[in-house]
């Protein structure tokens, strides 16, 4: 059972190491560590992916920065409570890790299939140009009663038809992790330049297996 609720969210990465490794948390005994990858788009612009790793998968002492590695994980989230709110946090959770010898050529290098149920009315919009876009968020099952939370956005005929999905309706979709930078008002006189994470959707569709909203 576990292992088919691993196969609904599943990610491939190939990208460079921008940071160098910080902890995260320990969980009986085993350590966990952030690092950043920048994942090359097609349009030779980046997104900065934040990945978190355990110690036992690689030697979290030593400075990767500049070398290309390809990862095999999950898209992952938690809630961090600051400022008198949960907000959501990001990244992927590396199951796997290999080093490159050459930079890859942006064809594939970012990918994610996610299985899951939709968890909010999608919001759906036009920009002053006209271009359709939906926003979704996704419940994505995890073993021992877990769940993430993962935001979506969809483009052109994809956002017509997401607009259309219903509360617990379960979902399929292929698309990219992207980065979107954005600036966060926290006073009158004070704001603070952030990052967001979201799924890009290139594929989706709904399964016709009776679901319940998580």
């Amino acid at each position: 059972m576990s292992d088919k609720i691993i196969e609904n969210n599943q990610v491939t990465i190939m990208g460079k190491v921008a940071t160098e490794f910080s902890f995260s948390h320990e969980v009986f005994g085993e350590g966990f560590y952030m690092v950043e990858v920048e994942v090359k788009r097609l349009s030779n612009s980046e997104d900065r992916i934040p990945l978190m790793i355990s110690e036992r998968l690689i030697d979290v002492t030593q400075d990767y920065t500049g070398e290309y590695i390809m990862v095999h994980g999950q898209f992952r989230s938690y809630n961090r409570h600051e400022e008198q709110k949960n907000r959501l946090v990001l990244s992927v959770f590396v199951r796997e890790i290999s080093f490159m010898e050459e930079e890859p050529d942006g064809t594939k290098t970012n990918s994610i299939w996610l299985d899951g149920y939709i968890c909010k009315e999608p919001i759906y919009r036009k920009t002053p140009l006209g271009r359709e876009i939906a926003d979704l968020l996704l419940a994505v099952n995890r073993p021992y009663g877990k769940s993430d939370y993962i935001p979506c956005i969809c483009w052109g005929r994809n956002a017509r038809y997401a607009s259309g999905f219903e509360v617990g309706e379960h979902v399929q979709l292929l698309g990219r992790i992207q980065s979107r930078e954005y600036v966060k008002r926290i006073s009158d006189t004070e704001t603070e330049k952030r990052v967001a994470y979201e799924v890009s959707v290139s594929k989706l569709e709904k399964t016709l297996i009776d679901s319940v909203c998580i």
